[in-house]
């Protein structure tokens, strides 16, 4: 598959739009000759590869724009069959590059000499204007590489390239406007004969055209607010592009413009798509659980940042989650980010996002960062304590001040984002080594919620084995009934030190294995079932020799047996004589699963 194919639908919607506009046909082809979208003549052949595409392979092959206006006379087509006879009359085909490298062509065709004479006259102006809609179509590769599946930057990113479901609006050297389709007229509640050959400003004021006819690049993904007759103001987001004359100089400009609310109710959607966590999903009835989830229901309510504590895999998502979805803010956007996966470099734009050209390799037009996805929102900043002291600064500053700033921006921008952060470290012991500011952890640490470790609520253990053995019989297909007793006392006796993260996978390991109604002992992983193992589990917790010894006997026969022969094998894997295990079995009182 070409590197274009993922946006073929986004193509043809474009080529479309500027078919009907312009008045000549626009044809997309990828690297392997494919046509991934057409008007006009070879619109019924979308989807077919080009018999013999001299001018496209010849474009593929030097990366540079092609010009024909006389089809058959050119250098290029002298070689081909059909000089002279080419339905071709005339085009411009130019390369589109992703990242440096040649992945296909956009080009204008003339197939009428009413078109030709068009295509000619303006081939300077077109040849800018393709070119422009081939860095687009660029952007938009890279884009769609970047967030793969639906995410909220797919959205963002298709609602500025989808030139069909956006308004679109032209205006000449004067700010005259020359075009102004269906979606402009319910965006702006103005009729196009109202608006045709009028100065924009006159009906609509805040599109930014005057700085691209005065020179400026254009650019894609603007936030941008737009007054409407004086009256109604709207959020938009805006792409710009200059049209050039033949001389090079800007003669108008087109710009695409879409309801900024309406892109994040679409992202909100995607976001919110996955299964909604509530207390209810925190397994546990333990003191230590019952009054966390007491008091996380309580602060639910409210605005104020929470610190969430706890070791790993204790759950601190989960309760954030549940939090969000017991507040106010529970149908507008959740966004997390792990502070700790992110290298530092990148970490600052993901946070705060950037500006164009801002850095090398910055996005044309910028990139929102997660505290703006999150605006209206709840945003989790996991492991916290990772975060390097300028950027703590810089989160502070959002805290107190409730602005961000992206990275090459000359001013903030305002966002209203519940905190909750989270962190396994201890940042009062970071703070007296100076690795975390003191401002900062009394800013975060508002509302404290501590996550205690499985290891201090046994009592949630049996709880929390039958809760994610009834998700796994689901998610697996199984149908078990329970656990043995065996398996309880081996579960409960366990330390856990990778908390709720390590039950987790334990299940799963159990349900996978078990064959029967029940799930046994000898179907959990091997580091609950050996005594060596058991016995320094988490926090250096150690075990009686003579518990040691009574799990390693139990664990031999839970897997050779309890005949005579399954008993002479558990003694000999033990290093022991048979009379000696029989005397074990006697000692401890040690009785058959099934059988007490």
């Amino acid at each position: 598959m070409s590197r274009l194919s993922p946006v073929q639908e986004e193509c043809q919607k474009v080529a479309s739009v500027i078919a009907s506009v312009l008045g000549v046909e626009v044809e997309i082809i990828d690297r392997e000759l494919f046509r991934l979208a057409g008007t006009g003549q070879v619109r019924n052949d979308v989807g077919s590869r080009l018999l013999r595409g001299f001018v496209n392979k010849h474009v593929l092959k030097h990366g540079e724009p092609v010009f024909i206006d006389e089809a058959g006379r050119h250098a290029v087509c002298v070689s081909c069959p059909l000089a002279g006879r080419c339905f071709y009359l005339a085009s411009i085909v130019y390369p589109i590059l992703v990242e440096g490298e040649i992945t296909g062509t956009i080009s204008l065709s003339a197939f009428s000499g009413e078109q030709k004479v068009s295509l000619c006259n303006r081939q300077g102006s077109l040849t800018d204007f393709i070119g422009g809609l081939a860095g687009l179509i660029g952007a938009l590769v890279l884009e769609k590489e970047a967030v793969a599946g639906r995410t909220i930057m797919t959205s963002q990113l298709n609602a500025v390239m989808d030139a069909v479901g956006e308004s679109v609006v032209a205006v000449d050297g004067l700010k005259r406007v020359t075009h102004f389709n269906l979606s402009a007229e319910r965006m702006f509640s103005t009729l196009r004969e109202e608006i045709i050959g009028r100065p924009l400003d006159e009906h609509v004021k805040g599109l930014p055209v005057g700085e691209v006819l005065e020179g400026a690049a254009g650019f894609a993904s603007r936030e941008v607010f737009a007054t409407v007759r004086g009256r109604r103001t709207v959020h938009l987001l805006v792409t710009a592009q200059p049209i050039s004359g033949a001389d090079r100089r800007t003669v108008g400009v087109v710009v695409t413009a879409r309801d900024f609310g309406e892109m994040r109710k679409r992202a909100f959607e995607l976001v919110s798509s996955q299964k909604v966590i509530t207390f209810a999903d925190l397994a546990g009835n333990s003191p230590a659980m019952l009054e966390l989830k007491k008091r996380a229901a309580r602060v639910a309510f409210s605005d104020s940042t929470i610190l969430i504590t706890g070791e790993s895999g204790t759950g601190k998502e989960v309760l954030t989650r549940a939090v969000h979805a017991a507040s106010p803010r529970h149908d507008r956007p959740f966004v997390a980010i792990n502070c700790g996966a992110i290298p530092e470099s990148l970490l600052e734009s993901e946070l705060f996002g950037y500006e164009e050209g801002s850095f090398t390799g910055a996005l044309r037009g910028g990139k929102p960062g997660k505290f703006e996805l999150a605006n209206h929102g709840t945003i989790f900043l996991d492991e916290i304590g990772n975060m390097s002291l300028y950027l703590q600064a810089k989160l502070l500053r959002v805290l107190q001040e409730r602005q961000i700033e992206r990275v090459g921006a000359l001013s903030p921008t305002a966002v209203d984002v519940r905190v909750i952060a989270a962190t396994n470290n201890d940042l009062e012991e970071l703070m007296l080594k100076g690795h975390f500011r003191e401002d900062l952890f009394y800013r975060l640490s508002v509302i404290p919620l501590h996550l205690p470790p499985l290891r201090e609520r046994p009592r949630d253990i049996p709880l929390l084995l039958d809760h994610y053995r009834r998700y796994f019989n689901e998610l697996l297909g199984k149908n078990l009934e329970g656990f043995t007793a065996a398996a309880l006392e081996l579960a409960g006796n366990y330390a856990w030190p990778g908390n709720v993260r390590e039950l987790i996978n334990a299940v799963e390991y159990a349900v996978n294995l078990a064959d029967g109604a029940l799930i046994d002992a000898g179907n959990l992983p091997e580091q609950l079932r050996d005594p060596i193992r058991r016995a320094v589990a988490g926090n250096g917790r150690l075990v009686p020799l003579e518990q040691l010894e009574r799990q390693a006997v139990e664990a031999a026969l839970a897997r050779f047996g309890w005949s005579d022969e399954g008993k002479s094998l558990a003694a000999r894997a033990l290093g022991i004589s048979r009379a000696t295990i029989y005397r074990k079995i006697s000692r401890y009182r040690l009785i058959k699963q099934g059988e007490q």
